[in-house]
């Protein structure tokens, strides 16, 4: 009898939904604010990157990197005059977030050991987003979901976010990608 509670304890962990990380959220939406930093605040990094740093709040669980791995990179054509910021978050995953000195635009990219969705979830429907950010449209395929935000602040800055569709999803892909293009008419 005394082996049947840690039996239950267990299986009751292993049933339960999926809770958001704080350190995870924490990463994730350091990683949007950076973004949103870095195109509606040039005057934040265009003498040197700690007030943008500063600015974006994460300390030392955010800094800067010469490279990354190939699948965190933007697209070919946003890969100009690029600065990677890793994003630890937890031991096996976290954040990459890839700004340009050049092009209006700025590309999240999220993944490891640990599901991010629950934590992604969790900073897309929080208030503190939402006041920022306003969903246009979603759509789903192939387990992963996209929604296109439009910024409140200044409507010429839209961002696709797409992640997965519900918890438990595969680790052994990106997790989460996020690109935002400021529009300047051009």
């Amino acid at each position: 009898m005394r082996y049947l509670l840690p039996v239950i304890l267990v299986c009751a962990a292993l049933s339960s939904p999926a809770q958001a990380e704080p350190n995870l959220e924490k990463g994730f939406d350091g990683a949007l604010r950076g973004c949103e930093e870095w195109l509606l605040n040039p005057a934040s990094w265009v003498e040197g990157t700690d007030p943008f740093a500063k600015t974006v709040g994460l300390g030392p669980q955010m800094g800067l990197v010469d490279r990354v791995e190939e699948v965190s990179l933007p697209p070919v054509q946003l890969r100009l005059a690029n600065h990677y910021w890793r994003i630890n978050s937890a031991p096996n995953a976290g954040y990459v977030l890839v700004v340009s000195d050049q092009l209006p635009m700025c590309h999240i990219t999220g993944g490891g050991g640990v599901d991010l969705q629950p934590s992604v979830e969790s900073v897309l429907s929080s208030a503190d987003f939402n006041k920022r950010w306003q969903p246009e449209t979603s759509s789903g395929k192939d387990g992963m979901a996209s929604t296109v935000f439009r910024n409140r602040e200044d409507p010429a800055l839209a961002m696709t976010v797409s992640r997965a569709d519900k918890s438990g999803e595969r680790l052994d892909r990106v997790q989460v990608l996020a690109t935002a293009i400021y529009d300047t008419g051009n």
